[in-house]
């Protein structure tokens, strides 16, 4: 699969995540925030905590599940990037920060929050 389809692919099950997301009180601020770090597919708040969050899919088991494939190095990466977002927006430390994942695996979709903590 290429580029294009993999993004239209990734597209699609954000988009599915986005309303799961809607659908269980959360309030979409940005998705597909990047910067020279990497990139963070959503940004929501959940009641007054700015959630960081990671869409994750997997078609069937065999390249294991969506939840494994948020590795050490993927999070460190949100981190920064989360960690911009926070500085260019000007968003006080006292806020609550929280690093979630929306995993789908196949037709199952699960809202993992505080899947993992921050990482220098």
């Amino acid at each position: 699969m290429n580029n294009q389809n993999n993004r239209q692919v990734g597209n699609h099950y954000e988009e599915i995540a986005c309303k799961y997301i809607l659908d269980n009180g959360g309030k979409i601020l940005e998705r597909n925030f990047r910067n020279r770090f990497g990139e963070i597919d959503i940004i929501l708040l959940d009641g007054n905590t700015l959630v960081f969050c990671e869409v994750k899919y997997r078609k069937n088991g065999k390249a294991g599940f969506a939840g494994s494939a948020v590795n050490y190095r993927k999070q460190h990466i949100i981190c920064k990037v989360a960690d911009y977002y926070r500085m260019l927006h000007q968003i006080d430390d006292d806020m609550p920060v929280r690093y979630d994942c929306i995993l789908i695996d196949a037709t199952e979709v699960k809202w993992l929050k505080n899947a993992f903590s921050h990482i220098q």
